[in-house]
C-alpha cells in the first residue's frame, strides 16, 4: 500500500504490525518539516522540541546543509575508505581544527563512535601507557547513555537498556556521576580512560556540579588517563557553546561526536583526538565501509562551517536563557528544571502524571517533546527556533499542568 498521505491511524497500525517494537513513539505521523516546525499527514503543525535528540540542531531543511548534500549527490556518494575522495581532507581538517585536535576518525552513528573511542583508549593504554595485555579498565558513570551495542549497554545502569542482553564485555568501572572523588577512587594503574557525558541527556538533562569537569580533567592528567567526552547530544552548539566542556574551559583528550554532525540528513559521527592518541590505530584494525563517505563529508563540512561562525552557539545561549527563565516561572506542578542552553529537563510532579502523559498532552496542543525516566520531559528544540515559539511552547506546558 502507498503510505504517503494515509491517515495517522492507518500509518500507526501498519507500523506497529510490521516493525519491531523497540520504540514507543507518540501517536503522530510526520510528513514534512521546516525550521523548528513539523507537519503531520493530516496537515496539523507541531513545534519540534526534541530535534531528533539534538540531531536537528540547525533546523529541518537547513538550506546550507541541503545544498551541500544535493551538490554531492550529483557527483559521488561512496567510495569506501579503500580510496581517497575529494571531500575527505577538508572535512577531517576543519573538524579537527574546530576541536583543536590533530586527527579525526570518522564513523556513522553515535554508538559506533563510542565503540571506536573505547577501542582507541584500550589500544592507547597498551601501546602508550604500558598497561598489561587485556587488563585495561575504563571508568564510566551511573545513569550514562552512550548507545545500544552489547558492549555499551553492559555498563549501563538502566535495566531497560541491559536487561536480557548479557553476557557483557568486562573492563568497566561504574561510579557516581558528578563526584570527582568517586572517579579518583576508581582509577588504578590499569585505568586507560574516563568516559563521561558533560551533561547526561537520557538521564534527564543532568548538569553536573560546577567544577566537576575541571576536577575530572585534573585527575585524568595526574594519573595519565584519557578523558573521553561523549558530546554526541551536548556538543555542536546545543548548550550555547561549541562543546559542553567549554563551559568549564575543559579540553578532553578525546571528543566523541555524532547526531548534529550529520545535519539531520545522513548519519555522521567522529572521534577526534591528537595524533598521540588516534595514531595508535593502524590499517586493518578499525573501520567502516560508510565511515567518512563523500556525502557524509560534504554534509559534515557544511555543519562545521555553520559552527565556525559562532551564530548558532550564540542563539543557543540567548534563547536558552529565555527558555529557562520561562520554565522557572511555571511554579506548582514542576518539581525542578535543569539544563544549559537550548536543552532542558523538566521534572513534573509525579502526582500529576507521568512524563509520557505530559508529552501526549503537549502533542495534542501542538508541541512535540519526549519523556525520559518517570515524570521527566526533555525540551531540545532546533537552534533556529524563535523566542516567541519558545514562549508559546512553555505556555502550552503550563496549560497541560493546569489540566492535569
Amino acid at each position: 500500500m502507498s503510505t504517503e498521505r494515509t491517515t495517522t491511524e492507518e500509518q500507526i497500525r501498519l507500523s506497529e504490525r510490521r516493525s519491531a517494537h523497540n520504540y514507543h513513539p507518540l501517536p503522530v505521523v510526520i510528513h514534512s518539516a521546516e525550521g523548528a516546525w513539523v507537519t503531520d499527514v493530516e496537515g496539523r503543525r507541531y513545534l519540534d522540541c526534541l530535534a531528533g535528540y539534538s540531531s536537528m540542531n540547525f533546523g529541518h531543511g537547513n538550506q546550507t546543509i541541503l545544498a551541500a548534500a544535493r551538490e554531492q549527490l550529483d557527483r559521488l556518494t561512496l567510495t569506501s575508505r579503500a580510496f581517497f575522495h575529494d571531500r575527505f581532507a577538508e572535512f577531517v581538517s576543519r573538524l579537527a581544527d574546530l576541536c583543536g585536535k590533530d586527527m579525526v576518525l570518522p564513523m556513522n552513528t553515535g554508538a559506533e563512535a563510542v565503540e571506536t573511542a573505547i577501542k582507541v583508549a584500550r589500544k592507547w593504554g597498551y601501546e602508550v601507557k604500558g598497561v598489561a595485555p587485556d587488563q585495561a579498565n575504563i571508568v564510566v558513570m551511573e545513569d550514562n547513555f552512550h548507545g545500544r551495542t552489547t558492549t555499551i549497554v553492559g555498563f549501563s545502569t538502566d535495566p531497560d537498556a541491559y536487561g536480557g542482553f548479557g553476557p557483557f564485555t568486562p573492563g568497566f568501572r561504574v561510579v557516581k556521576y558528578g563526584s570527582a572523588e568517586a572517579v579518583r577512587e576508581a582509577i588504578d594503574e590499569n585505568t586507560v580512560a574516563v568516559l563521561l557525558e558533560p551533561i547526561q541527556g537520557e538521564a534527564g538533562v543532568l548538569v553536573p556540579p560546577d567544577g566537576y569537569l575541571a576536577a575530572v580533567r585534573q585527575i585524568c592528567t595526574e594519573n595519565d588517563v584519557l578523558l573521553v567526552a561523549d558530546e554526541i547530544q551536548s556538543g555542536l552548539g546545543r548548550t550555547g557553546a561549541t562543546f559542553a566542556c567549554d563551559h568549564e574551559d575543559v579540553v578532553p583528550d578525546v571528543y566523541v561526536l555524532g547526531k548534529a554532525l550529520g545535519g539531520g540528513v545522513v548519519p555522521v559521527s567522529a572521534v577526534v583526538a591528537d595524533a598521540g592518541v588516534l595514531g595508535v590505530i593502524k590499517p586493518g584494525q578499525h573501520g567502516s565501509t560508510f565511515g567518512g563517505n563523500p556525502l557524509a563529508c560534504a554534509v559534515g563540512t557544511a555543519v562545521v562551517g555553520l559552527l565556525e561562525t559562532g551564530e548558532y552557539q550564540a542563539r543557543a545561549r540567548e534563547l536558552g536563557a529565555h527558555l529557562h527563565e520561562e520554565l522557572r516561572r511555571l511554579g506548582p506542578g514542576v518539581v525542578s528544571v535543569r539544563g544549559r542552553g537550548l536543552w532542558a529537563g523538566v521534572d513534573v510532579d509525579p502526582s500529576l502524571g507521568t512524563g509520557r502523559q505530559v508529552s501526549e498532552a503537549l502533542m495534542r496542543r501542538g508541541v512535540l517533546a519526549k519523556d525520559t525516566h518517570g515524570s521527566t520531559i526533555r525540551l531540545a528544540p532546533p537552534l533556529v527556533v524563535s523566542r516567541d515559539d519558545l514562549s508559546w511552547a512553555v505556555e502550552q506546558l503550563a496549560a497541560v499542568l493546569r489540566e492535569l
